[in-house]
């Protein structure tokens, strides 16, 4: 009796396509790192310089080309060529939202429904159109700004916390034996997955619960953001159905058949078996599910078969539709809360080191928290509404919970958009990106003639900006001492927040770091200026 040989079935294959592509994308994200020198060796913001939805809605925001967004056209060109691949095979959230299925394992009783896909279209839409009106806002629907979010301000932090927790416990607890084992496993986890220092996050509940909330879909139906709420989905959908190479679906020769239907996530094979160009992401199931082969993969013939369920299968649009979006779009910017009426209303808002102007700041900032996560001094958080909706998810200091490293210019180098502009060490170290200034009525020599030099230990400046007087005050007791009191030399302070940061008083610090005196100024045409 001869052997059946187990083949791979085209499913298979693209599972693990999927799967090194998101390995790669996990790799470039551990990467994203201090690593003890002042340089990241890898392109680790590649991904969105490749998202050609974050590209045209900062541009159009910007109202000029970034050429550091300019490898997105190459992504349109391989959609152009091979069909919508980026979202069944590359893309690291699309993989998770498969993976996440599979781990759920619902079964499928009927076909995914094709229904209220041009919603994804009316949004992309709207996100542009506001873009172009001033409103930034593709950042919070971007597939892989929610992914990156979500990864550095909630889990990566938590797995930080809980492998440390776990593991001093071993250490403090545990046989010497099971150290043996448990301590490699640490160290190997500390150089090459947990990050750098630990760190917190603003917002990390909120973003994991957006994160969470785009997997969660999939319990509704099979790839639900992907289908009916992915900008970047639409952006390539709209490009696909251009594609030189497409899958061509069987005829009327199936019969009653339907298990291609059944299978099909994206809901792009119709009752005749035709193919929604746009909107197959070449996951293959279909291939790999038919049972007489009737797929196929290769040049597209004619004009390809018409739709018979109209918006079922296609981007068709009513004009209503269209015009409703790109007039919400338009009028967005004069409903919600502008940079003309809140910028700076919080004296707090204090953006890092080489940002542009903050018009063009917002305009180029991809809301990525790539630059929150290479910061070594956890100084730069999430903004929540300082400066309008359009701020959140932008990156500000807190000094009270960090601060910028006075030689570290890794956000400088990690801004894939050129929001943060890049500088060199010595030009950065001349930023001044605030001023501190201190609450007389906290700090310690001021208050109770207690001695205290901390904040001016750390000040990194070359020639301290923080300086003392020596006063003659009443103590407690109610004798005379002579105390070193501290103060703020604003032309030598860049406001960096590590005396914020370390200053010993419970609480508020004694000494704060407001954006007074900031060295961003006027319009910018582009990163070029500063």
């Amino acid at each position: 009796m001869r052997r059946s040989v187990l083949r791979p079935t085209p499913s298979i294959w693209r599972a693990c396509g999927q799967t090194l592509f998101l390995l790669f994308f996990l790799t470039l994200f551990v990467k994203t790192d201090y690593a003890g020198v002042d340089e990241l060796n890898w392109a680790v913001n590649i991904l969105f310089r490749i998202d050609p939805f974050l590209a045209t809605a900062a541009m159009l925001a910007a109202k000029t080309v970034i050429a550091l967004m300019l490898p997105a056209l190459a992504t349109l060109g391989l959609t152009l060529v091979f069909g919508r691949f980026f979202c069944g095979w590359v893309c690291p959230m699309g993989s998770l939202i498969d993976a996440s299925r599979r781990l759920v394992g619902r079964s499928v009783a009927s076909p995914p429904r094709p229904g209220r896909r041009q919603l994804k279209y009316l949004l992309l839409l709207f996100l542009l159109t506001a873009a172009c009106f001033g409103l930034p806002l593709a950042g919070y629907l971007d597939p892989f700004s929610i992914l990156v979010r979500g990864l550095t301000f909630s889990l990566q932090p938590g797995l930080d916390h809980a492998a440390a927790a776990l593991f001093t416990w071993t250490y403090q607890q545990a046989p010497a034996w099971v150290n043996m084992v448990t301590e490699p496993i640490y160290g190997f986890l500390r150089q090459f997955v947990l990050p750098f220092s630990p760190k917190v996050y603003g917002l990390s509940l909120f973003s994991l619960f957006l994160l969470l909330a785009v997997l969660g879909l999939s319990r509704v139906e099979p790839r639900f953001f992907c289908r009916k709420l992915c900008p970047l989905g639409a952006v390539l959908a709209l490009t696909a159905r251009f594609s030189l190479l497409r899958l061509r679906g069987a005829s009327a020769e199936c019969g009653k058949c339907s298990q291609c239907r059944m299978v099909c996530p994206m809901a792009a094979i119709g009752e005749s078996r035709e193919i929604a160009a746009g909107e197959c992401t070449l996951c293959l199931d279909c291939v790999s599910h038919c049972p007489r082969s009737r797929f196929g993969y290769g040049i597209k013939r004619g004009g390809g078969a018409p739709a018979p369920n109209g918006n079922d299968q296609g981007a068709d649009l009513s004009r209503r539709a269209v015009l409703a979006s790109l007039a919400a779009g338009a009028l967005a910017p004069l409903a919600l809360p502008a940079r003309t009426q809140a910028r700076h209303s919080d004296p707090l808002l204090i953006r890092p080191p080489g940002a542009l102007a903050e018009p063009d700041f917002l305009d180029y900032c991809l809301r990525c928290g790539e630059c929150m996560k290479v910061c070594i001094g956890n100084g730069l958080h999430a903004a929540w509404l300082e400066a309008g909706l359009e701020s959140l998810f932008t990156p500000k200091l807190i000094g009270r919970l960090g601060y910028c490293e006075y030689n570290c210019t890794l956000c400088c180098q990690v801004c894939p958009s050129g929001a943060i502009r890049k500088l060199g060490k010595s030009e950065k170290q001349a930023v001044v990106i605030g001023r501190a200034y201190f609450d007389k009525n906290r700090c310690l020599p001021y208050v109770s003639a207690t001695p205290c030099i901390v904040c001016e230990e750390h000040c990194p400046t070359p020639d301290k900006a923080i300086k003392f007087r020596e006063v003659v005050v009443d103590n407690h007791k109610g004798d005379q001492v002579t105390v070193r009191q501290p103060y703020v030399v604003d032309s030598l302070c860049i406001g960096c927040g590590i005396c914020e940061h370390k200053c010993p008083v419970e609480g508020d610090a004694a000494i704060r770091v407001t954006a007074a005196g900031e060295s961003r100024h006027g319009s910018l045409a582009g990163p070029e200026g500063y």
